[in-house]
């Protein structure tokens, strides 16, 4: 953690350039000679996670499919997060680059540094892990206030809603990522972190890879009192329609077939906020449908 003498420094308006230094999620540690002025950012989240942090007037480059705040559709593009186009990256000569440790091509991304581009790895995966980065990234980016501010909104957001739900009935849940293959989350998914806030209990948690390939017949054995899912799109229920065919299943001999924002669940951001307390808001439903 910064000490308060950077953090100071980094939030007032004329203050003198200085190194910052923080460690990023690969437990490396990444030091600028000053604050960033042209950041890449190489996943949809990492795009978000900036423009939360105060970083956004900083970017100059994103990867497909990072359309949020509306002002990130407008960022020049290098490529998607699984095949970067280095040639974009190099041409936008940043002097920061926010790779997802999870996701982008390790080979690729092991090339920068030699390339003389420092690189933090971001792999935010629990509502901890994206308040400290967006205070790191406030940090690398000058903008250490409004990093802070946003991480301690996100924590008081989440503790209100642990202390909301801390006492409920729990609900045995099913959360389908993706239809085919049959897609879920284990329990080292912040979708389950977020699911067990609200008192749900993820009934693949025990799966041993963090979005596991499971089987109807695995679904039915299980029996879920709730199915939850993105869907193809905001309000594409077709997933849920499709699990109307087991009546046996009681998720469905109650209706608790619940669809949310891909978007708010799906991306390890501060709209995670959201999207948990439309989860909890679910859970709620079929608590009392018993």
């Amino acid at each position: 953690m910064a000490s308060l003498a950077l953090w100071l420094g980094a939030a007032l308006p004329g203050a003198a350039a200085a190194e910052v230094c923080v460690s990023d999620d690969a437990g490396r540690e990444v030091c600028l000679d000053a604050p960033a002025r042209r950041i890449v950012a190489l996943s949809p989240g990492v795009t978000e996670l900036l423009f939360a942090a105060g970083a956004g007037e900083r970017l100059v480059g994103a990867v497909s499919f990072s359309d949020h705040p509306p002002a990130a559709a407008a960022l020049p593009r290098v490529g998607s997060y699984d095949r970067l186009d280095l040639e974009a990256l190099l041409a936008l000569a940043p002097d920061l680059v926010v790779a997802w440790a999870g996701g982008n091509p390790r080979e690729q991304i092991e090339r920068l540094p030699g390339l003389g581009l420092p690189v933090f790895f971001s792999d935010a995966d629990d509502f901890d892990a994206i308040a400290t980065s967006l205070e790191r990234l406030g940090v690398l980016a000058g903008s250490a206030a409004a990093g802070h501010a946003a991480a301690t909104r996100l924590r008081r957001e989440v503790a209100e809603l642990r202390a909301r739900y801390a006492d409920a009935a729990p609900v045995p849940v099913f959360y389908q990522v993706w239809e085919r293959p049959l897609m879920t989350v284990n329990d080292a998914h912040w979708i389950s972190h977020s699911l067990a806030l609200c008192g749900g209990e993820n009934l693949f948690a025990d799966a041993p890879s963090q979005v596991p390939r499971i089987g109807v017949e695995a679904v039915l054995a299980r029996d879920p009192e709730a199915i939850v899912t993105g869907g193809m799109g905001k309000a594409d229920s077709t997933w849920l329609d499709a699990w109307r065919e087991f009546p046996e299943l009681t998720a469905v001999r109650r209706d608790n077939l619940f669809i949310v924002d891909p978007d708010l669940v799906q991306r390890a951001t501060p709209r995670l906020v959201q999207g948990t307390r439309a989860l909890c808001a679910h859970l709620e439903t079929a608590r009392e449908r018993r």
